[in-house]
């Protein structure tokens, strides 16, 4: 009979032990739910022009490889390719998109940090364009724009140094509308001179071209984004892409 009473005693305390470590299990697997891991891309990234870029969830990054080749007809392209467009009034640099690498891979936060201090932009690839491109800031060689405003094309992109990219308003794809360009390098989206919220020129953007509202791909929430800023820039004739500060570092 003793037996018998120290063997259920033995079981019930076994019991109890498994329903201990199960709750433990259960916690471990909330603290993953937690660690910051993305589940999926946001919706905007299905845009971008998937013959040159992969994109692709890393933890809470997104990684952004491309192969910096636009999808669109320039000067750039150089004569014979399928894309090329005659544009005699623009005053070439000496590269050719077919004899450059224009590769470019950037790594961007998946949830942009608005609570810091505002960041400049910098020389060279500042964010990636939906076609694939290099977007650049508002200096040229180390100066303003203006003395490289000659050789850009129709769509305010030129090559150098190094790759193909975007100072301008892409009119490729982007011309005084709402459409998508790119993201920059804070994982903030930047769209065009005009909001989807609104069909107009959106008049609460802070200075680096920024709001919060809704746009096109997030489902009715708002969310902080970038426009392209509605000021013509200088003798250009058209818009700045993006002149900085970035919000979300």
């Amino acid at each position: 009979m003793k037996n018998s009473f120290k063997f259920m005693l033995l079981m019930i305390s076994i019991v109890l032990l498994n329903i201990a470590c199960s709750s433990d299990d259960s916690s471990t697997s909330t603290d993953d739910g937690d660690d910051g891991v993305v589940a999926e891309l946001h919706p905007a990234f299905a845009a971008f022009n998937t013959d040159a870029t992969t994109i692709y969830v890393d933890g809470s990054n997104v990684v952004i490889e491309t192969t910096g080749l636009p999808d669109h007809e320039t000067v750039y392209w150089g004569e014979g390719h399928a894309l090329y467009r005659d544009e005699p009034d623009v005053e070439l640099t000496p590269s050719i998109m077919s004899s450059n690498n224009n590769a470019v891979t950037i790594t961007v936060d998946a949830t942009p940090d608005l609570t810091g201090n505002t960041v400049s932009t910098t020389f060279n690839t500042i964010g990636i364009a939906v076609s694939g491109a290099s977007i650049f800031n508002d200096q040229e060689g180390g100066g303003p724009l203006n003395q490289a405003a000659a050789s850009l094309d129709w769509t305010g992109a030129h090559i150098g140094p190094g790759v193909y990219h975007y100072h301008l308003e892409p009119k490729a794809f982007s011309n005084d509308d709402e459409n998508l360009v790119g993201i920059l390098l804070d994982g903030v989206f930047l769209y065009g001179r005009k909001c989807n919220s609104t069909g107009t020129y959106p008049t609460d953007l802070d200075v680096s071209g920024g709001h919060t509202s809704t746009t096109q791909y997030t489902n009715g929430e708002e969310e902080y984004h970038y426009h392209i800023i509605n000021e013509v820039y200088s003798t250009t004739g058209s818009y700045l892409a993006f002149a900085g500060p970035y919000q979300g570092y």
